[in-house]
């Protein structure tokens, strides 16, 4: 079994149970008695602790690769009991912590063996299908909570749409054979990227924050939206159990598995540039869409939101092609504190502010989602 199938075996199992927390918000909020602000904070406490072990887990998948991977799945069963069997405001908020501190080390040292191995006919491709193989997961999670019977308490539901985290486990002896602790050799620098028309060869430094600025929008974008306003809006708004939420989900995930690898054969043939200012601007419309929309309007920017999230990876793409290939798990490290930063704010804010408001702050990040593609637009001219 080669080195990327057993990374996208890892991230798949690693994100069954992340697809399938979302659609259960409600039924966690109704049955422990939590008010918004709290349900943002069980929310956000994924997000926050992908945001502060970003870093460290970028040093440690650069020193000890294998031991960033084959952790994963050990810290998300623990995350996974707690949360199952919480019975308090604090525990949920530990369990879901486990589980964004699991997922950080999963992805960070996954993108840290791609982006060090990566060559230039194959980079965005290579990117993307790795975040294919965790939209498939989250998209995975969705689909079993739609068919697991709905007399279930959500505990149940929620184990068993996660139970392929075993699987992880299993592949745990196969990652530290295959990755050695002591993280592969520094690689020659990566020729930059062929640009596109009107597209700058070397990248300035604008270039590269606006890059941490889109995947930032896109966090916010995807945290706010699927772990807190869709469900919440769904059940109170729309009516929906939690079936319906999952395929209203479903929807985004779907789009996006369809069209993640096209869009990263695209960028690695006309360059990163010009496919970036497409899916930010579908990004914009359809976060604005779900936002501020009836239900027509949201089931349209549900599509939307998932062509957005095919670029999620292409920015980081570009940070790549500026950084030493020694320096790469802490950059990639660094990013992805952004990134977890942004995903710990949105559900978090959303929740403070309530429904109504939620709306409003997702239709805001609409706006600046917009407003970084036309900003990369004029960049071209």
């Amino acid at each position: 079994m080669t080195g990327a199938v057993l990374l996208g075996l890892a991230v798949f199992c690693s994100t069954m149970g992340v697809g399938a927390f979302g659609p259960l918000l409600p039924e966690v909020a109704r049955v422990s008695g939590l008010a918004d602000w709290q349900l943002g904070v069980v929310a956000g406490s994924f997000g926050f602790a992908r945001m502060i072990a970003a870093m460290p887990a970028g040093a440690l998948a650069s020193r000890r690769l294998a031991s960033a991977l084959t952790a994963a799945p050990l810290v998300l069963v623990v995350g996974m009991v707690l949360l199952a069997s919480a019975g308090s405001f604090a525990a949920l908020v530990l369990g879901r912590f486990c589980m964004g501190l699991a997922h950080t080390l999963g992805m960070v040292g996954a993108l840290t063996a791609v982006l060090q191995d990566e060559d230039r006919a194959s980079a965005s491709l290579r990117l993307n299908t790795l975040e294919f193989s965790g939209m498939l997961g989250i998209l995975g999670g969705l689909v079993v909570l739609g068919v697991v019977p709905a007399f279930w308490d959500w505990r149940l539901s929620f184990l068993v749409a996660g139970s392929p985290v075993v699987v992880g486990l299993l592949l745990v002896p196969v990652l530290r054979r295959r990755f050695a602790d002591a993280g592969p050799a520094a690689a020659p620098a990566a020729p930059r990227e062929r640009a596109g028309p009107g597209m700058p060869l070397r990248a300035t430094p604008r270039v590269v924050w606006m890059m941490f600025g889109l995947g930032i929008v896109s966090a916010l974008a995807w945290s706010s939206v699927s772990q807190f306003l869709l469900p919440v809006r769904g059940t109170r708004v729309f009516g929906l159990d939690r079936a319906g939420i999952s395929r209203l989900l479903a929807i985004s995930q779907v789009v996006d598995l369809l069209v993640l690898l096209p869009v990263g054969r695209l960028a690695d043939r006309v360059g990163r540039g010009p496919v970036l200012i497409v899916v930010a601007a579908f990004l914009g419309l359809g976060t604005l869409a779900v936002g501020a929309g009836s239900y027509p309007w949201v089931v349209a920017g549900c599509v939307g939101f998932g062509l957005g999230l095919a670029g999620w990876m292409l920015p980081l793409g570009v940070v790549r092609e500026h950084t030493p290939p020694a320096r790469l798990g802490w950059w990639t490290g660094f990013y992805r504190l952004c990134i977890d930063g942004a995903i710990f704010v949105g559900p978090v804010v959303s929740g403070a502010l309530g429904e109504r408001g939620a709306g409003v702050f997702v239709s805001g990040v609409g706006l600046l989602a917009l407003t970084l593609a036309a900003g990369l637009a004029l960049r071209r001219r």
